[in-house]
């Protein structure tokens, strides 16, 4: 199964910013039966962490936080199996359609979207989603249905469910060095509706 077919199924993307331990969250990730990991590029370390963890094969990855065609280039020389922006650049999605790599580019009003789905998005990131929350979302899918949305941006594992209800095709669940636990991860793939790989 390809990324976006594993976001698809999973319903979640786990993104670590800010984690410095990112091995022992991956591992957590995975325990807990997901396997859509997000490395933002905010941080130096960032494209070191994606080539480390590219050698795993139980786990895909994502470059979040690219904001430039050259981000672009070093996410996917690193290992990055998708592309997710902050806000919709033209030049990056041309540059990821270049490296023939899934980009995941953010919007918020219907506009947005439709421009983004239309330059050739695998999925939409809706972000900042917490802006308008489960309602908004079902409200945008209305003249937008064939719009496949990743509500990324204050999305909780206490309102994960409600975004998936509302028919957001997966959610961004953001995790920084105090929530990067196993029991919060184990709570996320709950919250998605993951069954208990330990069961």
């Amino acid at each position: 199964m390809d990324v976006v077919g594993r976001i698809r199924d999973e319903r979640v993307v786990v993104v670590l910013r800010s984690v410095a331990d990112t091995a022992s969250a991956v591992a957590a990730v995975t325990d807990a039966g997901l396997s859509v990991v997000e490395i933002t590029l905010d941080r130096d370390e960032a494209l070191r962490e994606l080539e480390e963890l590219g050698t795993r094969r139980d786990v895909c990855l994502l470059a979040g936080t690219v904001r430039t065609p050259e981000q672009v280039d070093a996410a996917v020389a690193a290992g990055a199996q998708a592309i997710v922006c902050p806000a919709f650049s033209g030049a990056v999605v041309a540059r990821a359609h270049h490296h023939a790599v899934p980009v995941i580019p953010s919007a918020l009003t219907t506009t947005e979207i439709e421009a983004a789905w239309r330059a050739g998005a695998a999925l939409v990131k809706l972000f900042p989603a917490r802006l308008g929350g489960p309602r908004y979302v079902a409200d945008v899918l209305k003249p937008l249905p064939d719009v496949p949305l990743l509500c990324t941006g204050g999305v909780t594992v206490a309102d994960a469910a409600d975004y998936l209800e509302a028919g957001a095709t997966a959610v961004g669940v953001s995790l920084t060095d105090a929530t990067a636990t196993a029991a919060e991860i184990a709570r996320i793939a709950a919250a998605v509706g993951r069954p208990d790989p330990g069961r």
